[in-house]
């Protein structure tokens, strides 16, 4: 079932949910593609039209950003619950430990997707790390045909947006790949480099804070979390305008 929020359709499911429909991809034939929209996603694809296409066409948009939950309450369509790119990739590795699969980490400065890959091994044995690249290129082509080589499984791709919702619909196919996602930051994250908050910080929907106390410089990125509420309120009022008109 799809709620839509400010122009991008999600997908309004549990976290155990959207493992299941997840563990399902990985287990078809077919690729899929899933995409983590936040609050600063929802503004870039109110201004980029066919990022919002990519977004509304993936398989499972699933959201990551308290931002966008509240954004849904405002509107009067509560989703069940946020759902964190990091926490659905990690649901995703616990599938492809069990299937004995493949992966493919694409993305972050050279070196963090090996350190990441060796770390995800420590923890998910049963899978085999098949390849991984740096996101520091400028010619996609020969960069999907290399993990296309590499037979993958589950395809983390590390790029930021809107680039990697961008490269995952051009050439995600093409990998041959069961399932891509767009993680961001996440290869910083299993690497070690960047550390989550903690889980009581996450319960309360203040990771967003946490990130902030740690990285400062990241303040112009935050502040787009109240401006989706301010959007999200003046929505529900014009249509309760026209509701009662």
């Amino acid at each position: 079932m799809k709620t839509e929020i400010l122009g991008i359709s999600f997908d309004n499911l549990s976290r155990e949910e959207a493992k299941k429909a997840g563990s399902a991809m990985l287990h078809s034939p077919d690729f899929h593609y899933v995409v983590t929209p936040n609050p600063e996603f929802i503004l870039a694809a109110e201004r980029d039209s066919e990022f919002r296409a990519l977004l509304n066409r993936a398989n499972l948009v699933l959201p990551d950003g308290i931002g966008v939950v509240y954004s849904s309450r405002i509107l009067g369509t509560p989703l069940k619950e946020r759902v964190a790119g990091f926490d659905f990739a990690c649901d995703m590795l616990h599938v492809l430990n069990e299937m004995g699969g493949r992966l493919y980490l694409l993305g972050a400065k050279p070196g963090v997707a090996e350190e990441a890959g060796r770390r995800i091994l420590e923890t998910y044995p049963n899978i085999t790390l098949c390849g991984t690249h740096d996101g520091y290129f400028q010619d996609s082509d020969p960069v999907a045909c290399e993990v296309a080589q590499a037979n993958p499984d589950l395809l983390f791709v590390c790029l930021g947006a809107p680039k990697q919702e961008k490269w995952m619909t051009r050439y995600g196919a093409i990998t041959g790949a069961k399932l891509a996602i767009g993680l961001g930051g996440a290869l910083d994250v299993f690497a070690g480099n960047i550390q989550r908050a903690p889980a009581a910080w996450q319960k309360l929907g203040l990771e967003w804070a946490y990130r902030l106390s740690k990285e400062p410089k990241r303040i112009g990125r935050m502040a787009k979390l109240p401006l989706v509420l301010v959007k999200a309120t003046h929505q529900r009022i014009s249509s309760k305008r026209k509701e009662g008109t």
